[in-house]
């Protein structure tokens, strides 16, 4: 008989947003209706569950004492739900078992199976193996021993605009990948609308729906996810900031972006991060504008479309001493979080114009190992032959492997 608990690790996110020794958290009478934009339904209305000083403040609690509140917290108000089967081995429907602490089959979705080949399943097996040879095969293979979620991250919007024989050529080398254990899903394109690859919102929609319906088909089960930014979010009730926004970036508008989010084209939304200092014209700081963003988010309900997750590429900097490194995790880790986000997907490396490698510092590291209660929440980008995964373990949960 095995027992499996499901934690909440979300409530624990919302534990953060109530609880501040000395210090009223929750100001339920706090109104941030002026960080909606005009034209907002009156029915949308915005509080305050921690106001954003206070907020910085309840972050920076729990990472004081090597985050020991975090570590030995409890998920607010959250009863453990227990799966029982009672004749042995829970069944994984195909008729294996599987451990409470592996993956389930509805967590890794399975692998594509082509035998016989079929319309909807397009990926030979001899293809499946080819591609476990690749570095990308071999860095998931690697990825899913250290016990990180794979989603294969690439794109796909060239292939897309170079035609249909490359198109597909490009969608059945993914499938492939995406048919290895452990991959969770894939996300097919990044900097969506931001970059110069499309030019009009009709396409951005086709593409979308094109690569959607060509990847359920030859990797089903498989998440998919796409990456942008909405620099409008950013803005909150500034009316000149929205207007200049909107002019300046007409793709990446919530109008082009929303339709996105429906009709099962996608599970995952990620937003970035690094909107300011764009917004300083404004007196929009940094945190403001990712407050700013998360309070639009829920304000539309994205997150009952898809998981709508942050980016941020911050942390990768020069040394910091022990406080400024605890602030930087607070700000950029451990707000988003609160606020709203499903996941933070931190950068752990750069690489600039000469060549130089730039990374995470020792002291920002020490407190990215500190929040394990929320390290099911973070996660990375990984390049096969960079970093040793082993390490990158050890904080983050999930990797996105660029094929």
């Amino acid at each position: 008989m095995r027992l499996r608990r499901i934690a909440a690790i979300g409530a624990l996110a919302g534990a953060i947003s109530i609880w501040l020794p000395g210090s009223a958290a929750h100001a339920s009478g706090e109104s941030c209706n002026d960080e909606l934009p005009a034209g907002t339904p009156s029915y949308v209305v915005c509080r305050w569950l921690a106001k954003p000083d206070e907020a910085l403040q309840i972050a920076m609690n729990w990472l004081a004492d090597d985050a020991r509140n975090l570590q030995e917290a409890e998920p607010y108000g959250s009863p453990a739900v227990d799966i029982t089967c009672t004749d042995g081995p829970c069944p994984t429907g195909e008729g294996e078992a599987y451990d409470e602490d592996q993956a389930g089959p509805a967590e890794d979705g399975g692998d594509v199976v082509c035998d016989p080949p079929g319309t909807t399943c397009t990926v030979e097996p001899d293809e499946v193996e080819a591609a476990a040879q690749t570095p990308t095969g071999q860095a998931a293979e690697t990825a899913s021993e250290a016990g990180l979620r794979v989603w294969i991250n690439t794109e796909l919007a060239d292939d897309w605009k170079a035609g249909e024989q490359a198109f597909q050529a490009a969608v059945k080398n993914i499938g492939a990948l995406a048919a290895q254990p452990g991959v969770t899903g894939i996300r097919f394109t990044n900097q969506l609308g931001y970059n110069a690859t499309f030019t009009t919102a009709e396409d951005i929609t086709k593409f979308v729906t094109a690569a959607s319906a060509a990847l359920r088909e030859i990797a089903p089960g498989k998440k998919l996810g796409l990456h942008t930014v909405v620099p409008v979010f950013a803005c909150g009730g500034q009316t000149a900031c929205v207007k200049t926004m909107t002019a300046q970036y007409p793709l990446l508008t919530p109008a082009v972006i929303e339709p996105l989010l429906t009709g099962g084209k996608i599970d995952q939304l990620t937003l970035d991060s690094g909107m300011a200092p764009g917004y300083t014209q404004w007196k929009i700081t940094a945190q403001q504008a990712r407050r700013n963003q998360w309070i639009q988010v829920k304000a539309r309900a994205w997150n009952a479309l898809a998981q709508v997750g942050a980016e941020d590429a911050g942390l990768i900097g020069p040394s910091l001493t022990t406080a400024q490194a605890k602030t930087a995790t607070a700000q950029r880790v451990v707000l988003p979080l609160q606020d709203g986000a499903a996941t933070v997907n931190v950068w752990s490396r750069y690489v600039d114009a000469k060549g130089t490698v730039h990374g995470i510092p020792a002291a920002t590291w020490v407190q990215l190992e500190k929040l394990e209660p929320l390290q099911r929440r973070l996660t990375t980008h990984y390049t096969p032959g960079t970093d040793d995964l082993t390490k990158l373990a050890k904080v983050f949960s999930q990797v996105y492997i660029t094929a």
